[in-house]
Parts: structure tokens; C-alpha cells; sequence
């Protein structure tokens, strides 16, 4: 009797608790509807509508199937076509490849046997319209007008869900297409098998921007399959099973059965026993994911609530902390193996694997602000990255898929590794992390051994020399920091001195940057500051001059003085910015976008600019053109982003900046002070604990601060510690719209 009566007690309980939570959900302001996933879909933004969740494993979105640069996602704002539904997807990167594993729902039986060479040939494909297709956190819904299928899509960490609704006894069919591939990718073995009535599994392997990319998966319905067609490179298959470089399948099902087929696909890099492990259990109940999948976007939002009266600013904010928490993706398994790209299968011992690391970008705000929003995370996500260092013994670059890429320059893991540590965050091996910075930097791979013999890069023996060399600095500059806190005082000295290496290039004459030949005298000639010429044959990576001169976020100080004074450094800043647009040359960047002046929003390697101000006795211009790029960069349409998102960088840039915050140089563990965007920002840094921003008579006028107080104490600074964050308060800005010039100011050596 005892036992029974303990029996509903916990049943009572877990109901109570479980109606608690749904009530904490209802009552809480539902931050997901200012959410706007289709911007950054135009333009040269590369994002990408579906489904996913917070660093989810599937990313289940439409597929164009165009093959060119704006469809790097797989979709483009401006196509009208679709030829389905594929499980993995790049979030506004400037390569393209994923889109593996293409579902379609079609209503008609068709011939899969011919090999199309565009997606004008390709039998399933069908026209939709923007008048009927919906994006929210979560959750996806298209209508297909030549199919008359309305298609939904949601998903959980692991698991895409798919719900098709049919015409009135209509065919009801799925062509899943395996060979199918856009942009970079290409098929190399494909295999589907008919495990029984309801199960589906198969492996796509294949090759692109990631080299070896090995995808498993598993697919049940929610009805019986009734008939199925297999094709493998022209030839229909007889078996339940079919193997080639492009294996297809259409399967059919029963009309008669209701409107309704669902079904739920899972992945895995290792095996298909893998991506069934991985496969949710349980009912078909689309509804329910969905809602788990918005309650889990709503509690990734609200790390982070902004007070203000202007309801474009909210879609703006919070669908940049959607794009900032899209990427890095998970990659490691239930059961945490994940495959390396030397063939390996690995276990994450206490950690989860993530791909996705697209670090050139996410170094600068991307990764700081997920030591705020997402500090569980950041671990994981340097764990992952010793381990691939175990494959090469040297860190990552751009990893997809677990495959190195090499893409862009510079070793960029390294100033995640530093921030995080410094900024106290626990869960992985400093010792060997350290080992591991210091052993890439060592190392003479991808012009190291040029920058090591030189102290710099000479523009005669590699190209983008300038913004190799810059970046390699920073690096440096990076390590001695973890090597001082570790006690390696003779590690600081050597790093810290080589991280001085950018002073070999500037050009005291014309104030830029500029590639110097091995003979450590000569320039580049002839020299023209707004030449672009895309990735070869240059001394700039992606960008000019103009903006590569700029890139000396640990020793401003020691740049400043380069120029002669705070007032020449100034000026030159102001002429980046109201400089004449035009670009010279004949192949010109693509990526060079978000003009103002010469100043490329669009491209990362100018966001940290306009916070140079504030070392140069300038303040109110930091406040000034911080503001001024917030208000002209972003807005709510599909071309809402001036450029690639490039897997939250350009988002994080915006949720950083618009609270009035900004980590010019991340692995110093501070914040520049720039214009905050709104009356009240509220950080939650900890459980219980918040760090409020309140900016008082802000308006699109007032972008200006007067003063400020920190916890009601006078505040007279333009940076602000990670640490002060992190123990909680208050920092009040009383705003106007002209500038004080005597806030901010050193003077002295002081603040």
C-alpha cells in the first residue's frame, strides 16, 4: 500500500512539475516572434530558412539547387524553386557544401534513371511562393505548388522531422535523392537500403570544401511503405537495396490512410547503427517537437533582453542571437564517437564534438559572445579542437564535417583558447592546450616558416603577405598571454616580442600596411590602397589595403605611435570612412561589401575599426560610427545583412555593438564602449545573476554618452572587464545627441 501511495505521489509531481514549466513557457514573453530566419536569405548574406535548434546536429532546410555563390546555404531568397529538403546546411558561409540527404515529397510517380545536369531537368523539382512559406526558430512550412504538398519541418538536437500534407487521395510519394549536389559537393558512393515497412538507411560519402565526408542516416515513417523504386547511377534496381556513386529511391504510400506522412531522419558521421541510436524514439508528434524546439530557442534568446520601444530594432537583436547560436553544429553521436577526417572513430569522453568552426570569422565576436550566452558550450567547443590538433598536431583552421579546409588565414583557435581561459572558464586542459598553441606557431606550415625566418611575411614568397602577418602577430600575441598565466615567462618574452612583428609593414609614408619584399627594404610597387584582386597576386586577404591596415588589436598603442599621434591616426581613421567607395581592379573581392567609405562592413576584417577611436582620445567617433554601421548594416528584410553571416560573426557583431559593448581585442577579456541601441540591456551572466545596461534618452538622435556611473559610481572609461560583467550590476549611460568630449579620455596615462 506504502508503495502504491509513493507510486502517485511522483505521478502527481512530475504532472505538477511538468504543467509548472508549461505555464513558465506560457507567461514568459515568447521572444522567438521577433525572430526573422529569412534575413540574411537575400543578398550576399548566405543564410539559410529551416529548421534546426541551438547548435543542433540536423539543420533541415529547402534546397534551390542552383550551384553559384549566394546559394552557399542551399537557398537564396530570390529563387522560386525547389528540389527538396536536405538535413545539413551552411549558415551564411562564402563556400558552399552540405545539402546531403535530399528529401522530397512529390505526388506522382516518376523516373529516376536519368542523371540531370541542372535542376531544369530534374523531375521532382517544383515551383513554391513566398506567400506561402513560413520560418520561425524551429520550425519551417512551404507549400509545393506543382506537388500540392504542404511540407513542415522541425527537429531536436538530433533528429529532423519531417510532415507532409497530401491532396485529397492524392499519390503519396518521396523521392529521396542521395547523388544530389550543389555548388563544391560531389557524391562518390551513395547506398539506400529498405530496412522494412517503415525504415529507410543508407551513407552518402563525398567530396568538396570538406575532402572526406562520410554521412550515415536512418529515416522512419509514419505509414507502411507500399512500393518503392531503387536507382543507382541510371539503372533501376530490383533488390531492396542499391549501391553507387548516385543511388536514389521513390518510395509510395497508402492515400487511403489519411492526408498526413511523417517521418524522422537522423545522421551520424560513423555508422547507420550510429544515426539509429540517434534517432528519436517514440510517437510521430510533429506538434509537440515543434514546441520543444521553440521553448529551447526561447530560452537561447533569453540570455540576453533588450527593453525598447522600436519593434524593428527587437526582430533585428533577436534574430541576430538566432544566427549567433546556429553554429558551431554537434557532431559527435548519442553515444559520442564522431569520425576524424583520416577515417578515425573517436569517443568525446565528457564533452560533445563540434563542427562548423569557422574561426577566421567567429574568433573576433562570435566566440566572445558565447562565453556570455552559451559558456557551456565553449569548452566543447576547445576540446574538439585539441583533438583535431591530436590528428595533424596543429590546431584547426575552418573545420567542416571534422575536415580541415584550411580556408583563410591565420591560426585562430588559439584566441578562443586564450579568452575562454583567461576569462575563467574551466573543462579542458590548459597544459595542453598551451602546448598546442605553441607547437602550431612553431610549426612552418602556411608561410610560418617564412614569418619565423623573416618576423614577417615577405610579399615575394606568399600572397595576402600582409594580412598573414598581421594576423600571425596577433596570434603570437595571444599565446604569451596564456604563457605568462601559466608561469612559461620564457615563452611570454619570445611571443610577446615576435607579436611586434606588424611594425615591419607599415609604411610610415603612406600610412598603410603594405607587402615588403625578403630583402627588408623594399615595397610592393606599384601601390594603389584600393586594389583588390581576389586571393592571389596580393598582399590583402579578401580586401585592399584600407582595410588591412588596420588589424593591431593587442598593441594599439604601439600603432598609434607608428602614425606619429593620436590626431594623424584619427585623420587616417576618418578618411577609411568617408574615403570614396570605389574598389580598383580587375578581379575584385566579392566579399568586399558593406561600403562605407573604404570601410567593408560586409567582411570581418573591418569590424573591430571603428573602436580604435576610443584608444586615440576619440571616444564620441567610436559612438559615433559604431552606431552609424548598426543603423545602415542591418534591417528586417532578406537583404538585412551587409554581407556573408559567416556562422554568427556578422549576428554577433550586432548583439554585441547594439548593447554598447564590443571585444576589439577578445583574448583581453574586455569590452570597448561604443553606442548602446537601447534603454535597457539585460545580461544574464549566471543563475540569479544579471549585468543590466541602461542607456538613458537614448534615441536615434541621442547616440552620444554624457556620463556614466557603474553600480551608481562614477564611470569614466571606454572599457569594461569581462570579470565586472560577470559579478553582476548596473551601468547607466545618460545619452545625448552631442558629444562630450572630456568623457572617456585618458589623460595622463589615466582615465
Amino acid at each position: 500500500m506504502r508503495n502504491i501511495t509513493l507510486f502517485f505521489l511522483i505521478i502527481i509531481s512530475t504532472t505538477s512539475c511538468k504543467k509548472n514549466i508549461e505555464k513558465k513557457h506560457q507567461s514568459e514573453e515568447r521572444l522567438i516572434k521577433h525572430v526573422n530566419p529569412f534575413i540574411g536569405t537575400g543578398g550576399h548574406g548566405h543564410t539559410y530558412p529551416g529548421a534546426t535548434v541551438p547548435f543542433g546536429m540536423v539543420q533541415v532546410s529547402p534546397v534551390n539547387g542552383i550551384s553559384s555563390w549566394d546559394w552557399c546555404s542551399g537557398y537564396h531568397y530570390s529563387d522560386s524553386i525547389a528540389v527538396g529538403f536536405s538535413h545539413l546546411s551552411l549558415s551564411g558561409t562564402g563556400i558552399g557544401d552540405l545539402a546531403d540527404v535530399l528529401f522530397m515529397p512529390v505526388n506522382k510517380d516518376l523516373d529516376l534513371s536519368e542523371m540531370p545536369t541542372s535542376r531544369d531537368s530534374l523531375p521532382y523539382k517544383s515551383s513554391y511562393s513566398h506567400t506561402n512559406e513560413k520560418a520561425s526558430p524551429g520550425y519551417y512550412q512551404v507549400f509545393l505548388e506543382d506537388h500540392e504538398v504542404n511540407v513542415e519541418l522541425t527537429t531536436t538536437l538530433r533528429t529532423a522531422f519531417h510532415k507532409y500534407t497530401y491532396a485529397e487521395n492524392d499519390t503519396q510519394s518521396v523521392v529521396i535523392d542521395l547523388g544530389f549536389a550543389i555548388n563544391w559537393d560531389k557524391a562518390t558512393n551513395t547506398a539506400l537500403k529498405i530496412e522494412d515497412d517503415y525504415t529507410i538507411s543508407g551513407y552518402r560519402f563525398s567530396k568538396g570544401w570538406a575532402k572526406n565526408q562520410k554521412v550515415f542516416f536512418v529515416a522512419k515513417f509514419s505509414k507502411p511503405i507500399i512500393k518503392y523504386n531503387i536507382v543507382t547511377d541510371k539503372k533501376a534496381i530490383k533488390e531492396n537495396k542499391g549501391q553507387g556513386v548516385k543511388a536514389a529511391a521513390q518510395l509510395f504510400f497508402n492515400a487511403n490512410a489519411g492526408n498526413e506522412l511523417l517521418t524522422k531522419v537522423a545522421l551520424s558521421s560513423v555508422s547507420i547503427d550510429n544515426a539509429k541510436d540517434n534517432l528519436d524514439s517514440g510517437v510521430f508528434n510533429f506538434n509537440t517537437v515543434k514546441e520543444q524546439a521553440e521553448n529551447t530557442w526561447n530560452d537561447a534568446l533569453s540570455k540576453i533582453k533588450i527593453e525598447t520601444s522600436v519593434d524593428s530594432l527587437k526582430t533585428i537583436f533577436y534574430t541576430a542571437m538566432y544566427h549567433a547560436q546556429l553554429a558551431p553544429v554537434t557532431y559527435s553521436d548519442k553515444n559520442g564517437q564522431y569520425r576524424k577526417e583520416n577515417d578515425s572513430i573517436v569517443t568525446a569522453n565528457n564533452y560533445t564534438a563540434y563542427s562548423t568552426l569557422s574561426l577566421w570569422d567567429t574568433f573576433r565576436a562570435e566566440h566572445p559572445l558565447l562565453t556570455l550566452i552559451a559558456p557551456d558550450k565553449v569548452a566543447d567547443i576547445i576540446n574538439t579542437m585539441l583533438s583535431y590538433y591530436e590528428t595533424k598536431k596543429i590546431l584547426p583552421v575552418w573545420t567542416l564535417y571534422a575536415n580541415e579546409t584550411n580556408t583563410m588565414t591565420g591560426y585562430h583557435s588559439i584566441p578562443v583558447i586564450v579568452e575562454a581561459y583567461l576569462k575563467g572558464i574551466k573543462g579542458f586542459n590548459a597544459e595542453k592546450a598551451y602546448q598546442a598553441m605553441k607547437i602550431t606557431m612553431m610549426q612552418d606550415e602556411r608561410g610560418l616558416g617564412h614569418y619565423k625566418k623573416h618576423g614577417y611575411i615577405p610579399y615575394n614568397l606568399l600572397d595576402e603577405s600582409v594580412t598573414i602577418t598581421l594576423e600571425y602577430a596577433y596570434d603570437d600575441w595571444c599565446v604569451a598571454q596564456m604563457a605568462k598565466v601559466l608561469g612559461k615567462e620564457a615563452d611570454y618574452k619570445f611571443f610577446l616580442n615576435r607579436s611586434k612583428a606588424y611594425q615591419h609593414l607599415f609604411d610610415v609614408e603612406t600610412g598603410f600596411m603594405r607587402g615588403k619584399s625578403e630583402d627588408g627594404t623594399s615595397w610592393n610597387e606599384p601601390f594603389d590602397a584600393k586594389y583588390s584582386n581576389h586571393r592571389e597576386h596580393t598582399d590583402y586577404t579578401e580586401g585592399n589595403a584600407w582595410q588591412h591596415s588596420w588589424f593591431v588589436p593587442h598593441d594599439v598603442k604601439g600603432f598609434i605611435s607608428l602614425h606619429g599621434s593620436n590626431e594623424t591616426f584619427t585623420n587616417r581613421l576618418e578618411q577609411l570612412f568617408t574615403e570614396s567607395s570605389e574598389i580598383t581592379g580587375k578581379n575584385v573581392s566579392a566579399d568586399i561589401s558593406g561600403l562605407i567609405g573604404q570601410y567593408a562592413h560586409g567582411n570581418e576584417p573591418s569590424h573591430h575599426i571603428a573602436y580604435l577611436f576610443n584608444h586615440a582620445n576619440k571616444p564620441w567617433r567610436t559612438q559615433y560610427w559604431s552606431r552609424y554601421i548598426l543603423d545602415t548594416q542591418y534591417n528586417t528584410t532578406p537583404n538585412g545583412l551587409s554581407g556573408n553571416e559567416d556562422c554568427g560573426q556578422m549576428s554577433a557583431w550586432y548583439v554585441l555593438s547594439s548593447m554598447g559593448l564590443y571585444p576589439m581585442n577578445p583574448a583581453s577579456t574586455e569590452y570597448e564602449i561604443g553606442s548602446p541601441l537601447y534603454e535597457k540591456t539585460i545580461i544574464n551572466v549566471s543563475d540569479g545573476k544579471t549585468f543590466v545596461i541602461e542607456a538613458e534618452n537614448v534615441s536615434d538622435k541621442n547616440i552620444y554618452i554624457q556620463s556614466a556611473t557603474l553600480n551608481g559610481r562614477l564611470f569614466n572609461q571606454t572599457i569594461i572587464s569581462n570579470a565586472t560583467l560577470l559579478n553582476g550590476g548596473t551601468l547607466h549611460f545618460i545619452m545625448g545627441d552631442t558629444p562630450n568630449k572630456n568623457w572617456g579620455i585618458i589623460k595622463n596615462g589615466n582615465q
